[in-house]
């Protein structure tokens, strides 16, 4: 009897302890970088916001060779976050949980959204908080140490500030533009030709009203389908490129104060005024000169953050056994 009962107990702990040693098989260690591990989970979980996006954009035929491909990259950013999060333990860096949850607090501030909605779009990404809050970390971390490490050794000569800008003078050109109010009367697609003619007859005749002195603003924000929701129809300064190109030619064209004629684009017919004008010209060096300086820095860091977490690597026993 005692002999069937250590056999049903025995039996039982198998059955109990079956799917937990299953759940420690399907972990592994895919790479060793120093004394800390990476884990196939944490690579899968770095890999899930991606993996929708590469099956909407890879044929099926490619994925395997796609997702090995993604997967490897992930493994070598996470190893060089192990590499960060090493020297920065040496050298006493840390990001607080504080640190972090204030980030996301004027993160969501500034984006005007919940925490509550802020989750339900990461996990709509295919992620959730905790790998967001990990991610942010570990950026922090990066910017620190290279801060520490690296920004207090780059120095910028007025030389080389003054060469960016002569290669670059036509990223610092000031762009014409004016500042803009209309009267928008839609034309919807498929809009019949007697329907049109009507909207057209209405837009002439608000053009009238303006000609005889009426004010714009006081048009513009009166009950007339799809005009201008902004106050007096004011859209604010308008660089050239970024209206339909029968409106921008009157517009551009246009003295200030005065009313254009009764416009047709692909949207309706327009009714514009312009009410201030900016001239193009190159902005002088004095005035870009720290946006420059900032642009070379970036660039150094980059450069030299490459060759520091190389030289890391060089030094550091770093195994990978994926996959």
């Amino acid at each position: 009897m005692r002999k069937w009962f250590f056999l049903l107990l025995f039996m039982t702990t198998i059955i109990i302890f079956a799917p937990m040693v299953r759940a420690a098989i399907v972990d592994r260690i895919v790479a060793v970088v120093n004394e800390d591990i990476i884990t196939l989970s944490e690579l899968k979980e770095a890999f899930a916001p991606y993996r929708e996006r590469l099956e909407r954009s890879t044929p099926e035929s490619e994925r395997p060779r796609a997702t090995e491909e993604a997967m490897r990259f992930l493994l070598d950013r996470l190893i060089n976050n192990k590499l960060i999060e090493q020297q920065a333990r040496k050298k006493g860096i840390v990001v607080r949980e504080d640190e972090v949850m204030n980030y996301i607090s004027r993160l969501l501030e500034s984006k005007k959204i919940t925490l509550a909605d802020f989750i339900k779009s990461l996990e709509e990404a295919g992620t959730n908080l905790e790998r967001y809050k990990e991610e942010l970390r570990a950026d922090m971390l990066r910017n620190r140490l290279i801060r520490r490490e690296i920004q207090t050794k780059i120095v910028v000569s007025d030389e080389e500030i003054g060469e960016y800008y002569k290669k670059h003078r036509e990223d610092y050109e000031g762009k014409e533009a004016i500042r803009l109010k209309q009267i928008l009367i839609p034309v919807e697609p498929g809009t019949k030709e007697e329907k049109i003619e009507e909207l057209k007859k209405l837009a002439e005749g608000i053009r009238q009203r303006l000609e005889k002195g009426e004010p714009f603003d006081i048009i513009a924000e009166q009950v007339v389908p799809g005009t201008s929701s902004l106050a007096g129809g004011d859209l604010g300064f308008i660089e050239r490129g970024h209206m339909h190109a029968e409106v921008e030619e009157v517009a551009f064209s246009l003295p200030i104060g005065k009313i254009s004629p009764v416009i047709r684009s692909p949207a309706g017919f327009h009714i514009l005024l312009v009410t201030e004008k900016k001239g193009a010209g190159i902005k002088p060096l004095s005035e870009v000169r720290m946006e420059i300086l900032q642009k070379i820095e970036e660039k150094k860091m980059i450069e030299r953050f490459d060759q520091w977490i190389e030289t890391y690597r060089k030094m550091s026993i770093i195994e990978i056994r994926f996959p």
